[in-house]
């Protein structure tokens, strides 16, 4: 049986740890793992797991077109940018894994059948994934939400490079897609790098403001939404709430990764991974259903 064939852009953190999701996959097989120094911890991996390795960047995927159906991006805003042209171009599909919001926003369990149709999604931010299930539930269970604040603490140890380049983009691209999938008037994203030792797992708080809350109901919207984010995330919990206190409904998560690649508590990292794995999932059984 002939499996979808991924590239990975991108030798970081995030790539190599996308890289080992890849491998356990039925549907998937990663043709390249791509980055720009052979030397790095990432392509060390990938060299374990005997994949073909790259130094050249997109230069690789531009030489090698045809052998690849789908690349994950997993480098940074600014290099998308730069990226997405030629993909588009060249006629791959990319799952982007930065903020660099050029492609449609993708939460799986919210709009993966508007997703399937588009050459490049966006899988927002870490903090995007863990809130927005969160949101779409309040939207759900009330109108006219006010304001929507979504607070996610990370361990620092967990932020590598690429992620802290990036930290103005992750604001504005979280803030964009909470307020895109609730239609909450006003949103605001807080990241906190925790130093703390032991190393904490990621911890995301969402307060809302409305004026008639109805905490029955959001309790059972949230239960439904909680059991199919934890089909692809086991280590999504929902550890206090829905309260409403001072006037606002209050929803803390706890996000603990499955310890692939990452520790366990790089649950920031993982999230947007596990999100991307279920999206090209989805592809690659489209491809064979064809």
């Amino acid at each position: 049986m002939n499996k979808y064939r991924v590239a990975i852009l991108g030798s970081g953190n995030i790539g190599t740890d996308l890289l080992v999701k890849v491998q356990r996959s039925e549907n998937l097989e990663c043709v390249a793992f791509i980055g720009r120094s052979r030397g790095s911890r990432g392509m060390a991996k990938a060299l374990e797991l005997g994949v073909k390795l790259s130094d050249q960047s997109i230069e690789y995927v531009i030489d090698n077109a045809s052998k690849i159906d789908l690349v994950f991006d997993a480098t940074s805003a600014k290099d998308h940018m730069v990226h997405a042209p030629i993909l588009k171009e060249l006629g791959i599909r990319c799952i982007d894994l930065t903020p660099a919001k050029i492609g449609p926003m993708c939460v799986p369990l919210i709009n993966t059948e508007e997703c399937m149709d588009n050459m490049n999604i966006n899988m927002v931010t870490c903090g995007g994934q863990a809130s927005i299930p969160i949101a779409v539930a309040l939207a759900r269970t009330h109108k006219n939400i006010e304001y929507i604040e979504v607070v996610s603490s990370i361990a620092s140890k967990s932020a590598g490079p690429a992620t802290r380049s990036n930290l103005d983009e992750y604001i504005k691209t979280t803030e964009r897609g909470v307020k895109h999938f609730s239609c909450a008037k006003k949103t605001k994203a807080i990241l906190i790098l925790n130093p703390a030792i032991p190393y904490i797992d990621m911890m995301t708080t969402i307060l809302a403001k409305i004026n008639e809350p109805n905490l029955e109901l959001l309790k059972i919207e949230l239960a439904s939404l909680l059991e199919r984010v934890q089909s692809y995330v086991p280590g999504y919990k929902l550890i206090l709430g829905p309260l409403f206190e001072n006037g606002r409904i209050v929803v803390i998560l706890r996000v603990q990764g499955f310890g692939d690649y990452l520790p366990k508590y790089a649950g920031n990292l993982d999230i947007i991974n596990c999100a991307a794995i279920a999206i090209a999932e989805e592809y690659a059984k489209a491809v064979k259903n064809e």
